[in-house]
């Protein structure tokens, strides 16, 4: 495991890593009700769900604390942020579509939605890699398979597209919002993280 950051500073970036998974987790719900794509990961999430009839964001939850079972043969050290990860963006999915309507008739709100859950994982994202306490469970997966020699944009794009691929054969949605996401989400999360991190690049994790 990581080590703990020290106490004056543990309170601050719990509140920003939680703050940022909540983000993550409302966003994540704008894109499905908005019904235009999902991201890689998540196509594979909602048709894991569709299949077996467990809700999207339990299905986030277990796939997270599976994939952590990965990082133990590649010797990747977790963090509060990596547990955190696993069970906050996946509960906050579920009570968010709770509250949201299922289905968005009119093309602006879908739109809408669909841009907007976008922007907010982004911020989300910023946050939480912001503060420092451990990296994601997809994202530790593939930097520890980077770690053995592979180049870190193969295996990226090797297991989302894996996942993707999985995902649309179960149903998930692939669309616009999928391409929207795997070409704008690099480019977003560094140009919030570069403002909202708490630690020099040096130190930053996720």
């Amino acid at each position: 495991m990581l080590p703990f950051p020290p106490l004056s500073e543990l309170a601050p970036r719990l509140a920003r890593l939680l703050f940022g998974l909540t983000l993550f987790g409302i966003g994540l719900a704008l894109m499905v009700v908005a019904n235009l794509g999902l991201a890689p990961w998540d196509v594979f999430h909602q048709g894991v769900a569709f299949r077996t009839g467990i809700s999207i964001g339990n299905v986030v939850i277990m796939t997270g604390f599976a994939v952590m079972l990965m990082w133990i043969p590649l010797r990747e050290r977790f963090g509060i942020g990596t547990v955190a990860n696993a069970i906050v963006i996946g509960a906050v999915l579920d009570a968010a579509l709770l509250l949201l309507p299922e289905t968005l008739d009119a093309a602006v709100l879908r739109w809408g939605a669909m841009l907007g859950g976008i922007v907010l994982v982004a911020i989300g994202s910023g946050f939480y890699i912001g503060a420092g306490l451990g990296p994601g469970p997809r994202d530790g997966l593939m930097t520890g398979l980077a770690r053995r020699g592979l180049s870190l944009a193969w295996v990226r794009a090797g297991i989302e597209i894996t996942a993707l691929v999985a995902g649309w054969l179960l149903g998930g949605t692939v669309g616009v919002g999928t391409v929207l996401f795997a070409f704008g989400m690099g480019p977003l999360v560094k140009f919030f993280l570069d403002r909202l991190s708490m630690l020099p690049v040096s130190r930053r994790t996720g």
